[in-house]
């Protein structure tokens, strides 16, 4: 009930009556107080005028389901959410949930991790209060060897939802981490539990510096977060459900298609690879070459110094002027 409440109060510029949130809610008065007296013990600014009704004065920066869910405009994704104050990872407890059922657009958002991972098993910084942790739940019916490219699904509606909600030029590094002015402010790991032939499910986690002010020394010249760019708080929940929106239409046109094709030219206008030198880090050996942009299967298409262009699968790719590469 309260996320339905807050959805009104939300909808509404003026006062809505006490009469009105019972009738289009079916509860009783009682229970509108008692829904109206718990958002303001979380944080939300609430006031009560006799013969005028209630008015949403501010809403808090919490990422409490019933928050997101008052601002989601999607048809799957996020209808069942669960917040929790601490996990060890995001990623971790999704796929707990999923060995108990697979709910296809389930999304897990934490206030901090204790053991956020990046790629290749890498640590992500997770601190409490300040970014945006969350993984969610995918049931595609896709070949295995596809999955890949539901990071660049996610990268996508990541990027376009931190411009519209911030006015950053927020921009993708191939295949899926996000840059502001060539420092990261979200990374994205995409896990996949399948058989030969067959996807159980997929998880997509995103771990979004939001309002951070500072990093720890081993990160803090190639990281940054988005208060710190666009110089003052962002609302997390808002950012969530933009990238729920956008999510949700990438990834159906995406599954309609079983490829990349209908989102390239969207993909490629913010892709900071594109014709620009790239350094390609395989297994004991480096490449340099110009990238072009990506084809329908999600691969970096890189013209090399002999001409040829070559499509990269797989491996480190570092950017001229981006992580320090110069």
């Amino acid at each position: 009930m309260r996320e339905e409440l807050l959805k009104m109060l939300k909808e509404t510029e003026n006062y809505i009556s006490g009469q009105e949130l019972c009738e289009r809610l079916s509860v009783s008065r009682t229970a509108v107080w008692k829904a109206v007296n718990s958002l303001k013990e979380v944080g939300y600014e609430i006031e009560a005028v006799t013969n005028k009704g209630y008015r949403l004065i501010s809403s808090p920066d919490v990422l409490l389901s019933d928050e997101i869910k008052s601002l989601l405009d999607t048809e799957w994704f996020g209808k069942e959410i669960i917040y929790m104050e601490e996990v060890d990872s995001t990623n971790n407890e999704i796929k707990r949930q999923a060995d108990k059922e697979i709910v296809h657009g389930m999304l897990v958002i934490s206030d901090s991790q204790t053991a956020g991972r990046g790629r290749r098993g890498r640590n992500w910084n997770s601190p409490p209060g300040t970014g945006i942790w969350m993984s969610h739940l995918l049931k595609p019916d896709l070949e295995p060897s596809k999955a890949s490219m539901i990071t660049l699904v996610a990268a996508l509606a990541c990027a376009k939802a931190i411009r519209d909600n911030t006015g950053l030029d927020a921009l993708i590094k191939w295949p899926n981490d996000i840059v502001v002015n060539g420092h990261k402010v979200v990374g994205i790991l995409t896990e996949l539990s399948a058989e030969m032939d067959y996807i159980n499910y997929v998880v997509v986690g995103i771990g979004i510096n939001a309002n951070m002010t500072e990093f720890p020394e081993e990160i803090k010249t190639t990281a940054t977060s988005l208060r710190m760019e666009c110089g003052h708080a962002v609302h997390r929940s808002a950012i969530v459900a933009s990238y729920g929106k956008y999510f949700e239409h990438y990834y159906n046109k995406f599954i309609s298609a079983s490829n990349l094709g209908g989102l390239r030219e969207e993909y490629e206008e913010l892709l900071v690879n594109k014709g620009r030198a790239v350094l390609i880090l395989g297994s004991g050996s480096e490449e340099k070459g110009i990238a072009t942009g990506i084809n329908d299967m999600g691969e970096l298409l890189v013209e090399g110094e002999d001409g040829q262009v070559k499509n990269i699968y797989a491996g480190e790719v570092s950017v001229r002027g981006i992580y320090g590469y110069v």
